[in-house]
């Protein structure tokens, strides 16, 4: 089966359902996205490893791995998205120490969080990408946005099931408050507080 490279478009989350996210992976040569849903902490690693400005003041957990795995010269050569079951994406890190490789099974949220610390390319096969890649548009018009937001939407509300409670405004605050507000919650490993002050501070 051949291979397909994906890169990391973006995570979306809910507007309606507070905690769901959606990791959009994107095919390299073509135009079909594959969206998984994740956690919230997996979230806010890998935004943390997207997003340079944030810098957590303690190792995260996947922090933590690749410093241990630097250590003992291990590196993740690649990850790939192998099987899909039930909604369920089933992944593998291909890692290599002393020129030995060795295969170990991994969640995908975790995976790609570790890809983008070890700077690994992210692979699935071309039929799962058939089965479950879709197309998002990519025009800028809002109501192509509002379209793949509407998409987005669903796919979250379909695979996951959660309390809905409203999201802490920080429309109010002003741009040094925000600042504060980032430092702090950084500070307070709160990094699922520190996105969203983040996402209003790059609005202004």
């Amino acid at each position: 089966m051949s291979l397909v490279r994906l890169n990391i478009k973006g995570i979306s989350y809910s507007q309606t359902q507070n905690g769901a996210y959606a990791l959009i992976l994107n095919e390299v040569d073509g135009d079909r996205k594959l969206p998984i849903v994740i956690g919230a902490f997996e979230a806010q690693s890998i935004a943390i490893a997207l997003e340079k400005e944030i810098k957590p003041p303690r190792p995260l957990t996947h922090d933590l791995f690749k410093n241990f795995a630097d250590r003992f010269d291990i590196v993740v050569k690649q990850v790939i998205i192998h099987k899909l079951v039930d909604g369920v994406f089933f992944s593998s890190l291909i890692c290599e120490r002393d020129k030995i490789e060795e295969i170990i099974d991994t969640r995908t949220s975790d995976a790609i969080a570790l890809a983008l610390r070890f700077q690994a390319p992210i692979f699935t096969y071309k039929n799962i990408l058939d089965k479950a890649g879709i197309f998002l548009k990519v025009e800028t018009d809002e109501d192509n946005q509002d379209d793949d937001n509407i998409l987005i939407e669903g796919i979250l509300n379909e695979n996951i099931d959660v309390d809905t409670t409203p999201e802490d405004s920080y429309s109010s605050f002003s741009l040094d408050d925000l600042q504060n507000l980032l430092t702090e919650a950084v500070n307070n490993e709160d990094y699922e507080k520190a996105a969203k002050i983040r996402d209003e501070i790059s609005k202004r």
